[in-house]
């Protein structure tokens, strides 16, 4: 029997794969793989922090007024500051740098470089107690090796400062994941989520404010009114990204191992392809459809080893 999470707000992680979960995986698999060109085509009218920063502020507020309705308790001052951290890492971090770096760096790099995060987690679990099964670390080296191949037959180049903002991007998430799930150090002096919507409305503000902080702070400028195609784009990242897909890996991080809920960085670079091809008519090479292939064989192997994932708890 898998012991709980030290979140004590999160239920214990299940031995099988739920439907919740497989809802779960699948908004996390396919939403999030197009979100990368609605990232870029609203990066036109709104700079890279005031976007994902407006867009976070808007997905709280609605998520939290859904919460309130539902007669949800108003998290303590422990757990603001647990979602000020993860709103932080996770939000300020993970999605800001991400934006950041599709200013500069081409969206296939984007996307392929994230394909570490799972290999970092995994990392990042190993102080906790937290060992990935045979099959998880197969399948992390599978998807792993196939995103590099991706890469490495789109051939473009990147600048220093682009790689930069996604090597910050993916290593503030990664962490963020990582206390997600064991809960943020007491050093820290701060506890859990607050439990369900509430808790993840609560990080979504505070990593939202922080964006808008960084927005003011370096002068973005807004295109105002934005144009339709960046204004539908913008409304697209908050309902499906964001209250969507956000809260779905939230809930994949409380109740599947983390090598599955990190799962998405292996999918969405195959996502981002068949969009390609299907919107801006795109050519796919016989050579990266093979490591597409590649790819979901690694996710074949994550799905198949997550039922047989134990964790101990934390000392």
């Amino acid at each position: 029997m898998a012991a709980s999470s030290s979140n004590p707000a999160a239920p214990p992680v299940t031995a099988s794969l739920s439907p919740l979960v497989v809802a779960c995986l699948a908004a996390t698999w396919v939403i999030w793989g197009t979100s990368y060109l609605a990232i870029k085509w609203a990066l036109v009218s709104l700079p890279p922090f005031f976007q994902m920063g407006t867009r976070f502020v808007a997905a709280a507020l609605l998520l939290g007024a859904w919460a309130a309705w539902r007669g949800a308790r108003w998290p303590d001052a422990a757990q603001w500051r647990a979602a000020a951290v993860l709103g932080a890492l996770m939000i300020g971090g993970g999605y800001g740098f991400t934006a950041l770096a599709q200013t500069e760096v081409a969206s296939g790099l984007v996307v392929a470089f994230i394909a570490v995060v799972p290999a970092l987690v995994a990392l990042g679990q190993w102080p906790y107690g937290e060992r990935p099964g045979g099959a998880e670390m197969l399948g992390i080296a599978l998807g792993l090796g196939g995103v590099l191949l991706l890469a490495s037959g789109q051939g473009f180049c990147a600048s220093p400062s682009g790689l930069a903002a996604i090597v910050v991007a993916c290593a503030a998430w990664s962490l963020g994941s990582v206390w997600a799930r064991q809960g943020p150090p007491r050093a820290l002096r701060a506890a859990a989520l607050a439990p369900g919507a509430a808790g993840y409305a609560s990080q979504m503000l505070a990593g939202g404010v922080l964006l808008l902080a960084m927005s003011w702070a370096v002068g973005e400028r807004v295109q105002w009114p934005p144009d339709a195609r960046s204004a539908a784009s913008w409304a697209y990242l908050v309902v499906a990204s964001t209250l969507l897909a956000f809260t779905a890996y939230m809930v994949l991080l409380e109740r599947s191992s983390a090598a599955l809920a990190s799962s998405y960085s292996y999918v969405n670079p195959v996502i981002a392809l068949a969009l390609g091809v299907a919107v801006d008519g795109e050519v796919v090479s016989a050579g990266e459809w093979a490591a597409a292939a590649v790819v979901l064989a690694g996710v074949v192997l994550l799905v198949a080893g997550a039922p047989a994932a134990r964790r101990r708890s934390r000392p």
